[in-house]
């Protein structure tokens, strides 16, 4: 008998994988305090493909471990590192397993950026390998054919399922081995294997004649069907010469030891006449295994046995039982016995198997959490406003009334401690200096961050305009996805940028006309003491009113403001600093339903956690309400009690504004800081986003001059057209030529 047919593997070369990996690592996951240096990791999947895929494997077990292996891991990252157009840039390039595609219509070689047609394509080499090993294993044994019919089977599972996937990996199947006409033929082929592996077993252990029988028969009807599946025109052309014989004459083949096998069942039963016509249809079968593949199958032996039990029992019926012989046509089917049968795609397919990136959480569930910090930093930037929103009010309505500093200056003769401790506060805060410090690094950032934007811009405006250009001169054989439809949301992310530059730059304006505004007043609270009450208009004094009920009275006040200003601290660093494993509400999510409801989870984790933080809040702004109105109607009494004139108003005047120019200060000195975090915040942003453009350039740029190879080799393989017919008059000796 003949011996398997083996598929041949696709062939592919090295990619970029480190950095576009790294750089997804890095920039989508290091907020979250996840993106720790990946790179040996990132670096042993990049020897595990080259190793699995880029060299010549050994048709030997450990070949298919390394590539299950890496199959595996291709579907570990799967909701990890999505290496598609648009996120993981990397172009996968695979040759065609029979190579012969560009004489035949389809291609040599297929490209494609995404991890989906590198797992097809890594599928089809195991099932490739599996066929090499199941052909190399030892038929006299029983450990050598349950191997063979296993993998047998396992081979024509994967190349099934194949099928199925291929067409949602790539837009166009361009190369010939991974059409749905040759998956089917490659599995049906495995399948028939797998059946007669299973029959071979059953003859070696003497199973009854009849179950032999049938499983030949089964054996016969599955060549029958790869015998037609390998004669597709899209098929035919591309596979080796010798397969098609091969298959065909291993369809009569099995079908001989049917019928021999029920030969032996009639003479068990002394039916000598159904025996002769088997053993002569069996005989009949053998010569056209002959004449169908009769080079590549050896049935001589086998030919011999049947020959001389066919003459022995004709002899015998001829003198003895004169048994009627019935015609092919009358001798009874015998049954199928299907052993071989497709079994369902599933992971992981080695049980060794370790992720290399288990610590990195699914995408959904850091895209979740991402969303999550966003509706909790809504939150605490909500509820934080409210309490300095609070208090600036607070502190502006005691400036314009002139508190603490005009219960502290009742005898107008000296700089109330209230203004010396704003003054300490300005100095230790870096005074003019620091603030002029923060304003002159404002642009500098501003302009970096532009930079980088326009960068990113233009890289993506020459990326497109390239493949216009590819588009305008290729015309339909330019198949590849345009640029347009695929940089939509890097569009989208940097007009998005451009508005958030707008706005900072409006922003820094207001800032810095609030400056102006303040900035004599600021400079007179940096000064010494001598200088700031030499700054105060003098006033006469109201020292009597030193002890009375109704400065009391405002002296308590501003210990129930000073009381609400710790408390909000405290409250304020509370909201910020409260927390919830988010994560784990996520993953047991995705556990228990394959989905996160990010919106509902979200929601129900931050009112358990801020509603009472939040009634917190609210009990503030009614307390500072009601203290407010109690120092109002305070003041207004004190002011009639206190004698003025025009010095006084004019020093009152002056320690309001020195009051507000504190406020404003503090308020500035912590909007410019927040200014600064912001714009090296959005440096680290922009240099993710060019970093994503930069990548998915150079994967556009690689796809491209791989398609561009590969429509060069095809237009340079295509016959010449064929040349005009000529005039009448050049042969009819016009010119003297006969």
């Amino acid at each position: 008998m003949a011996n398997f047919l083996a598929v041949p593997p696709k062939s592919s070369s090295e990619v970029e994988l480190q950095r576009p990996l790294q750089n997804f690592i890095k920039n989508t996951y290091s907020d979250s305090g996840e993106g720790d240096d990946f790179s040996q990791q990132v670096k042993e999947f990049s020897k595990q493909r080259t190793n699995a895929v880029c060299r010549k494997l050994d048709k030997h077990a450990n070949s298919l471990d390394m590539l299950a292996k890496y199959y595996d891991q291709l579907e570990a990252i799967d909701g990890k590192l999505p290496i598609m157009e648009g996120q993981i840039a990397v172009n996968f390039g695979w040759q065609d397993a029979f190579d012969k595609g560009s004489f035949l219509g389809g291609a040599r070689k297929q490209s494609a950026p995404t991890a989906a047609f590198e797992k097809v394509c890594v599928l089809f080499n195991i099932a490739a390998m599996n066929s090499q090993v199941a052909a190399l294993q030892s038929m006299d044994d029983d450990d050598g054919l349950k191997s063979a019919a296993k993998q047998f089977v396992t081979a024509a599972g994967f190349f099934n399922h194949i099928k199925g996937s291929v067409y949602s990996a790539v837009q166009t199947v361009r190369t010939c081995d991974m059409q749905l006409e040759c998956l089917t033929a490659l599995s049906s082929l495995m399948l028939a294997q797998a059946q007669e592996s299973f029959l071979r077993k059953a003859r070696k252990d003497k199973m009854k004649d009849g179950i032999i029988s049938k499983v030949a028969l089964s054996a016969s009807e599955l060549y029958q069907e790869a015998a037609k599946a390998l004669s597709q025109p899209q098929v035919k052309d591309i596979i080796p010469k010798d397969w098609i014989p091969t298959v065909l004459g291993k369809q009569y083949y099995m079908h001989a030891i049917s019928e021999y096998h029920q030969a032996l069942v009639c003479r068990a039963s002394k039916s000598y006449g159904p025996e002769v016509g088997r053993l002569k249809h069996a005989s009949d079968l053998l010569s056209e295994v002959e004449r169908k593949g009769g080079q590549y199958i050896d049935t001589k032996d086998f030919a011999a046995r049947v020959s001389q039990e066919l003459k022995a029992v004709k002899k015998d019926n001829d003198f003895i039982y004169h048994d009627i012989v019935p015609s092919v046509d009358q001798l009874s089917r015998p049954g199928t016995a299907q052993i071989a049968k497709l079994v369902d795609f599933s992971t992981p397919l080695s049980t060794e198997s370790n992720d290399l990136f288990a610590s990195l959480v699914p995408l959904s569930v850091h895209n979740a959490t991402v969303a999550y910090d966003n509706r909790k930093a809504e939150v605490v930037n909500r509820e934080v406003g409210k309490l300095r929103e609070g208090t600036q009010f607070m502190n502006s309505v005691l400036a314009s009334l002139n508190l603490p500093a005009s219960i502290e200056d009742l005898k107008g003769d000296s700089v109330p401690q209230s203004v010396l401790e704003k003054s300490q506060g300005i100095k230790q805060k870096g005074g003019l200096e620091h603030i002029d410090k923060l304003f002159h690094e404002l642009p500098e950032l501003l302009q970096r961050n532009r930079e980088i934007l326009e960068e990113a811009v233009r890289q993506l405006d020459e990326e497109r305009e390239t493949d216009v250009q590819m588009k305008e001169k290729f015309k339909e054989k330019w198949t590849r996805v345009p640029s347009d439809q695929l940089t939509t949301a890097l569009r989208a992310e940097s007009s998005k940028y451009r508005t958030i530059l707008n706005n900072a730059v409006q922003a820094d304006h207001t800032v810095k006309d609030k400056y102006k505004q303040s900035r004599p007043f600021i400079m007179i609270l940096s000064k010494d003491q001598v200088e700031i009450a030499a700054s105060l208009p003098s006033a006469s004094g109201a020292s009597a009113l030193q002890g009375s009920p109704v400065v009391q009275e405002l002296r308590q006040l501003m210990k129930d403001v000073d009381e609400i200003k710790t408390v909000r601290e405290v409250l304020e660093n509370e909201i910020k600093s409260a927390t919830v494993d988010i994560k784990s509400k996520f993953m047991r999510a995705l556990t228990a339903d394959g989905a996160i409801n990010e919106d509902t989870i979200s929601n129900d984790s931050i009112d358990d956690m801020y509603s009472s933080l939040i009634q917190q809040v609210q009990e503030s702004v009614r307390k500072q309400e009601t203290v407010l109105n109690n120092v109002q109607d305070a003041n207004t009494r004190f002011c009639s009690a206190k004698q003025t004139n025009a010095g006084g108003q004019q020093r009152e005047e002056m320690l309001r504004n020195l009051a507000t120019a504190y406020d404003s200060y503090m308020e500035l000195t912590s909007n410019l800081q927040e200014g600064t975090k912001f714009y090296n915040d959005l440096t680290q942003i922009l240099v993710k986003f060019q970093s994503k453009v930069v990548d998915l350039c150079f994967a556009r740029k690689t796809e491209k001059e791989e398609l561009l190879k590969d429509l060069t080799q095809s237009l340079a393989h295509q016959p010449p057209a064929a040349a005009p017919s000529a005039p009448t008059h050049h042969s009819s000796g016009v010119y003297g030529l006969q």
